[in-house]
């Protein structure tokens, strides 16, 4: 379940919360006077509607993740939005056309929003690919370790970094690229998410990284 997380800045502390406390829970003072700096702002989400994400790499938990919930165990399924937020993605029964159900992913961007040349391309990129053979069931068979989801998203990034006159990208450097940072984020919103629904508060001092 998404949680909503507030941050604010009090005596040398970061101090995240789901409701806003009347005094602070490092020093005790009352916080109805604090300075603009010290305000309140809420904590940006990790998390996207792919629906309204266009052309991004997307990464869900897989459909037999009961809770659908980024857990760091539990596995990831991944896709490709097209330009109208269709998510394209590779399972065992082959390429699936979605206009629903990956409202909570994580969504990076693929296209930058000046590559006007690219992003009018993007679909017919996309269909072109998705109705190729390798991705056809009675031609190349779903293997859950070597033929997948991400392997359906790397095939279909380096194909466009081809046709851009661009080099392609390794497994490892796409992950490390694209997958890694943003899971990254994810695993630690998650779990302050966690605490704070156990714990009122979590500090941390201000100079410490903490988002």
């Amino acid at each position: 379940m998404e949680c909503r997380v507030i941050r604010l800045l009090h005596c040398q502390k970061q101090i995240f919360c789901l409701q806003l406390p009347e005094r602070c829970p490092g020093c005790g003072e009352a916080l109805s006077g604090s300075r603009l700096q010290e305000a309140p702002v809420s904590l940006p989400s990790p998390f996207s509607n792919a629906h309204k994400s266009s052309c991004c790499l997307l990464v869900a938990p897989a459909a037999d993740n009961l809770s659908r919930e980024f857990d760091g165990a539990s596995d990831l399924h991944t896709g490709i939005s097209s330009t109208t937020g269709v998510v394209y993605n590779y399972t065992r029964t082959g390429v699936r056309r979605e206009g629903s159900g990956w409202e909570r992913c994580v969504c990076v961007p693929l296209v930058r929003p000046d590559m006007f040349h690219l992003l009018a391309q993007w679909d017919q990129y996309l269909d072109r690919f998705s109705d190729g053979p390798l991705w056809d069931p009675a031609w190349h068979a779903f293997d859950e370790d070597k033929h997948n989801c991400f392997t359906f998203c790397l095939h279909f990034v380096n194909g466009v970094l081809s046709a851009e006159g661009r080099g392609s990208m390794s497994r490892e450097d796409f992950t490390r690229t694209f997958i890694l940072p943003r899971m990254r984020r994810v695993s630690k919103y998650t779990a302050l998410c966690r605490h704070l629904q156990q714990h009122p508060f979590y500090l941390v001092d201000r100079q410490e990284e903490a988002g």
